[in-house]
């Protein structure tokens, strides 16, 4: 495992690879206790992050390792298939998950995504259109949601 920090157009990512996938994308400096070293893998994804910043891509092509409960890793699956500019409710993707009245748990699936961006949490939004619990704060959602053009203020009338 090691760990690498790249700047991005919202301020520092801190990019986590084991030797074959990538593990985890942190918001700011995270300290770790592994090496502080880029790798093919922490280089790549940076560069991939880079381009979606920049609206030159609209889906990642790294290889990834997720560990999480069952229901989590469903849900983290579940949000890979929703496609760039769009977004589904936390009552849909419990529902895609195999758990329709498990909302809520969604929510807290989200919340431990380890791969935000790559895994898009963003992109779930409550069942009234609001912007509702992203781990890293609801001005940076928003700021995803509109990069990949989706109206934020038009989701509360759909």
């Amino acid at each position: 495992m090691n760990h690498f920090v790249y700047a991005m157009p919202q301020g520092r990512l801190t990019i986590v690879a084991s030797e074959t996938a990538l593990t985890n994308i942190y918001f700011g400096v995270k300290e770790l206790d592994m090496p502080f070293a880029p790798s093919k893998i922490t280089n790549d994804a940076a560069t991939q992050l880079q381009e979606y910043f920049a609206k030159k891509r609209t889906s990642f092509d790294l290889p990834i390792q997720l560990k999480g409960t069952p229901f989590q890793l469903e849900v983290w699956n579940a949000l890979r298939d929703i496609p760039y500019g769009q977004t589904r409710t936390y009552a849909q993707i419990a529902e895609t998950a195999g758990r329709p009245n498990a909302f809520r748990a969604v929510g807290s699936a989200n919340n431990r995504n380890p791969l935000p961006i790559v895994v898009p949490c963003h992109r779930v939004v409550g069942s009234d259109g609001d912007l509702v619990g992203y781990a890293y704060g609801l001005k940076l959602k928003r700021f995803l949601l509109e990069l990949e053009g989706v109206d934020v203020d038009g989701l509360k009338r759909r």
